[in-house]
């Protein structure tokens, strides 16, 4: 088995320092940031096995992003393609209020093809995880994803999805029933509720309504309170940490790395999610996507302190 196994979009993130206007922000960040790749990267803090594979382009952010994510140790199989790399912008116009834009028409990103999907590696793979977000890309990634999802499951190989729609991206009425066919696909799918109504339409049961539709564990994200359950028809809920709240993007990438790290590791359900829930607060504490990924340690100070210095 080679551990978690994804694909998607990695972009250069570019983070204003300060609050207000776009426009009188004088100095910026760099990074990176990817739902997929977030996920790689927390896995492998986590002590497990990841790969990541992805475009980029011809440039100094793909480089950084090739860089990065061996760095991460995650197992990076980048495809370096003509197109440039995607580039995602964030700023806050007020301290409560994150604004994320996106450069990746044509990218690097958009152009992946299922002849991309490495057919033994994905036959091998403990999960293989995919997300909502590279199916809104293009024809062509969307195709991907789905190759990659049945070469998965032709092999017995257990099927991830998290939702993630992104409304920057396409409407719901294009996005709702590729998304259910997705779903309908996996064997773990992560949503939020938001996510689930867009899939099943209103006044449907979340967890009940997604299980319906094939995956056997259905977990739902649902921030500040916490997450839902139901895992091969058993019922859990797990209440959210208190953090102190720095940067929310990444947040539920962080909680998938967690649930995932800790399936893959074989343990439990109310473990995965105790875990899924823990991750996912450390991750809010720091700004960027994927900086604030925890290590075991660090999970292990989080539950345990009792004072805000450690000496």
């Amino acid at each position: 088995m080679t551990g978690l196994v994804t694909l998607g979009e990695t972009m250069g993130l570019v983070a204003a320092d300060s609050i207000g206007p776009l426009e009188y922000a004088r100095s910026f960040s760099l990074g990176i940031g990817g739902a997929e790749s977030n996920v790689a990267i927390g896995v492998a803090r986590l002590g497990g096995t990841a790969t990541w594979l992805g475009r980029v382009g011809p440039d100094s952010t793909g480089d950084l992003i090739e860089r990065r994510l061996r760095g991460e140790g995650v197992h990076a199989m980048v495809i370096r393609d003509t197109a440039f790399t995607g580039l995602m912008m964030k700023h806050r116009r007020t301290s409560g209020l994150l604004h994320v834009d996106y450069h990746r028409t044509g990218s690097a990103g958009s152009r992946l093809l299922p002849t991309d999907v490495p057919v033994d590696l994905v036959r091998e793979a403990g999960i293989l995880h995919v997300t909502g977000i590279t199916p809104a890309l293009s024809d062509s990634a969307r195709a991907t994803v789905f190759h990659a999802v049945e070469t998965a499951a032709a092999a017995g190989v257990t099927v991830s999805v998290d939702v993630n729609y992104r409304g920057k991206l396409w409407s719901r009425y294009d996005a709702a029933p590729v998304l259910r066919d997705l779903v309908s696909r996996a064997d773990i799918v992560f949503a939020g509720p938001d996510e689930a109504e867009l899939i099943l339409g209103s006044g449907s049961s979340v967890a009940d309504g997604l299980a319906a539709l094939g995956p056997s564990e259905v977990v739902i994200k649902d921030g500040a309170r916490g997450c839902t359950a139901l895992i091969s028809g058993e019922r859990h809920e797990v209440k959210a940490l208190e953090v102190t709240l720095v940067d929310p993007v990444g947040a539920g990438d962080a909680f998938v790395a967690g649930y995932l790290a800790d399936r893959l590791a074989g343990a439990g359900p109310s473990e995965r999610l105790s875990t899924a829930i823990a991750t996912g607060a450390f991750a809010v504490t720091v700004p960027g996507d994927c900086e604030g990924l925890p290590t075991r340690a660090d999970l292990s100070s989080l539950l345990s302190a009792t004072d805000n210095v450690a000496r």
